[in-house]
């Protein structure tokens, strides 16, 4: 792996990483869209990752999501975030809040962590149907604990046929405790949910509906993910479904403002693009700067112009500015990368 900035004059500028360090979980979740539960083999050393990190930083990136498997797993987690920390980089971390000790919210505190994100389904029937009995609770003690020592906590909920409905009965209990945000995002048929052929359908229209209504009253900011939307009266006029008032959706960021990292050096556009084929090169055998210069990397969104869409997105008014909506949702829900199965807005045939 070389140094290196990026250009002065390179269009492309990078804000944001989602870096798996880990396949290691406490589980083996049935739709888990990478699958995780054992460490994959070989994946990056520790010294690897501390040299990761500071290419990260040396190409201008500001924030990074430590996902896994589960962040809390792999033994040298914390030395990793203050690789990033120690350079500017704010960290956030994603975790399912099973494996949370005192010993780790110390270390959350000593590293000045700027968030954390646990993984919620629903009610508690819900989520340990697909997990493992009590760890619904294990959640919730999670995040009292993280927001009793001030660490700002947000969850995150992913979207199945079956827990949907169930979204106004979850938002009363979140209101009980003091996080500061709740994503909803849609549950990919990548991975596991693939394999198991999970039922992830669901309305998105009245999700979206929903969203809106619950953000002009709830103590935390409601939100919805990239892959559920797009320019409905809600996300154009409404409260900020977006998680934040007048924030629209401004098209798939993969490859021109993020990137992910896989936990043995794959980096890829986004880190829900799942699949070798969106594998733009490895951290083993190519700098970061190397592989994100390169002019035929991630040309999905590089190279796209409007006549790539397909579908009910090459009629939309919306399409050139949205393009397409959530490359990954696309792709693992279509099966291509320019329709977007999932979007909310009504188009006249």
């Amino acid at each position: 792996m070389k140094n290196g900035a990026l250009p002065a004059d390179f269009p492309f500028r990078p804000d944001s990483c989602v870096w798996e360090i880990t396949l290691a979980c406490c589980f083996r979740c049935a739709y888990c869209g990478s699958g995780g539960g054992r460490a994959r083999e070989n994946e990056l050393t520790t010294e690897e990752c501390l040299d990761a990190a500071r290419q990260i930083a040396e190409i201008g990136v500001k924030r990074v999501s430590l996902i896994g498997g589960e962040v809390f797993l792999r033994p040298d987690w914390e030395e990793i975030a203050r690789a990033l920390t120690s350079r500017g980089v704010a960290v956030c971390i994603i975790t399912n809040g099973f494996a949370m000790t005192e010993g780790i919210v110390e270390a959350l505190r000593r590293l000045e962590i700027e968030s954390v994100a646990v993984s919620v389904d629903g009610e508690e029937e819900v989520h340990d149907a697909y997990r493992q009995k009590g760890s619904w609770k294990r959640a919730f003690q999670a995040i009292r604990t993280l927001t009793d020592a001030g660490i700002p906590t947000s969850v995150i909920s992913s979207l199945r046929a079956d827990n949907a409905p169930g979204l106004p009965r979850f938002f009363g209990t979140l209101k009980t405790v003091p996080i500061f945000a709740w994503q909803i995002q849609a549950c990919s048929p990548m991975g596991n949910a693939g394999l198991n052929e999970v039922d992830v359908r669901f309305d998105a229209r009245e999700v979206i509906r929903f969203v809106d209504r619950a953000a002009r009253e709830a103590p935390f900011a409601v939100g919805v993910a990239d892959n559920i939307g797009y320019f409905t009266p809600e996300e154009t006029e409404g409260a900020g479904i977006r998680g934040a008032e007048g924030a629209v959706f401004r098209g798939c960021g993969a490859g021109l403002t993020a990137f992910g990292i896989d936990s043995v050096g794959n980096v890829r556009g986004c880190e829900s693009l799942y699949d070798p084929r969106f594998n733009e090169g490895n951290l083993r055998d190519r700098s970061l700067v190397s592989i994100w210069t390169d002019p035929d990397a991630f040309a999905y969104n590089r190279k796209f112009t409007p006549d790539l869409l397909t579908g009910k997105c090459a009629r939309c008014e919306y399409g050139p500015f949205c393009a397409g909506g959530c490359r990954s949702y696309d792709w693992f829900a279509g099966g291509n990368l320019y329709e977007n199965p999932l979007c909310a807005r009504e188009v006249p045939e």
